[in-house]
């Protein structure tokens, strides 16, 4: 029987998703664990490399890229795992007895819908692996590692794939607090998300990265929070964004600004459509949540 899934979507990056890959041989040689790729539209050579060097993986092959969303929601789709364990091609885990660990929250625990794991984002590794965190109850989770208890993800709607990239973990969560479903912090889990964040501006795709990021958070406002709460909520996060990029000299970032603010009114009758309101006491409580633990850094401890 199958109890744990790995669940990991790729494209154009074998050579981070080979390390990622290595990091799990041990994993993978257990009975109850299996591991699906997804390979969105690779040009690099990844599905024939993976179905060579792994062919225990079972690998999925998009012919055309579908998009990061909709490549999650294929993945889930095709386990009958209990739980599903989500890694970016370029992240790991850094704890030992993760499958042990997982197993025994969710058991203790009957109302959490998704693990959010520790996520240490850098290069390098952190130069120590302990924190003084204790598990907590939060508003989401971040993509590069969570774990999904299956009877939650089956209890609400599929990732919205016309978001692309973006927006989908905040998505679910609020549906799953719609559900009575909680997302649990749980520190135990340390992933290392082999990414220099700061790096980023200097990329090719940052202008779009600003763009899908910006929308999907208003989208999200527009589908969940009470319409009282949109007009302050949207017009503060925009102001924000003027003020700590297009006001402070990063004049590149005013067009996705606008892009995004575009792609909320194209898609503003959809929105109103599909809408799950949060009522106001529902708001107030999902509030009062712990924000989303995003980027972890060890500085609980200086011993190693």
């Amino acid at each position: 029987m199958i109890k744990f899934s790995i669940l990991i979507t790729t494209k154009n990056r074998r050579d981070e998703l080979n390390i990622t890959l290595r990091s799990l041989k041990q994993i993978m040689g257990r009975d109850d664990v299996e591991l699906i790729v997804c390979d969105d539209g690779s040009n690099d050579g990844t599905y024939n490399y993976i179905k060579k060097e792994y062919p225990n993986i079972i690998l999925l092959n998009n012919k055309k890229n579908i998009g990061l969303i909709a490549s999650r929601n294929r993945l889930l789709s095709e386990t009958t795992a209990q739980y599903a364990i989500f890694l970016d091609d370029d992240a790991h885990f850094l704890s030992s007895t993760v499958l042990e660990t997982i197993e025994t929250h969710f058991a203790e625990n009957n109302n959490c819908g998704v693990i959010a794991c520790r996520i240490f984002w850098g290069i390098q590794e952190p130069h120590s692996f302990r924190t003084l965190e204790k598990p907590l109850r939060v508003k989401g989770f971040v993509g590069c590692g969570h774990v999904w208890n299956m009877k939650a993800w089956r209890n609400i709607a599929n990732y919205p794939e016309w978001y692309i990239f973006y927006g989908e973990e905040e998505y679910a969560s609020y549906q799953l607090f719609k559900k009575g479903w909680q997302v649990h912090y749980l520190p135990d889990i340390l992933v290392h998300h082999r990414v220099a964040v700061k790096d980023r501006k200097k990329q090719n795709d940052y202008a779009l990265r600003l763009r899908r990021s910006l929308r999907s958070g208003w989208y999200n406002y527009m589908l969940f929070l009470p319409l009282i709460k949109i007009p302050r909520k949207l017009f503060y996060t925009l102001f924000i964004q003027l003020k700590l990029k297009v006001f402070r000299g990063d004049l590149k970032a005013a067009i996705p600004i606008l892009q995004a603010l575009w792609d909320l009114l194209v898609h503003l009758p959809l929105l109103l459509t599909e809408s799950k309101r949060l009522t106001q006491m529902e708001f107030k409580e999902y509030q009062n949540l712990a924000d989303t633990k995003i980027y972890w850094q060890p500085k609980e401890t200086t011993n190693a």
